[in-house]
């Protein structure tokens, strides 16, 4: 399941099974984004940034081994507003 808020800026939406989430991964993998690992409000996840800004903030939920939530918040306002320490490759 994937579950992207797009806040007041865009639209949210909310993704079911592997072939439709992977479909959209691959739309994203054409966009020019640098991922790194981060420091999220204290929890680990993974900041996009575009042209050097924070585009997009992932979390994701494994179970056994497999990647079975993925939530994005892609909202630049409330991005802003959130505490981001980005990790060291």
């Amino acid at each position: 399941m994937l579950r992207a808020d797009g806040g007041l800026a865009g639209p949210s939406h909310v993704l079911q099974g592997a072939e439709a989430v992977a479909g959209q991964a691959l739309l994203w993998a054409r966009v020019d984004l640098t991922i790194r690992r981060a420091l999220v409000n204290g929890a680990v996840g993974a900041v996009a940034f575009r042209k050097g800004k924070p585009f997009s903030v992932g979390a994701m939920t494994i179970k056994n081994g497999k990647i079975v939530e993925i939530d994005f918040l892609v909202d630049a306002e409330r991005i802003a507003q959130l505490d981001l320490a980005v990790l060291d490759e």
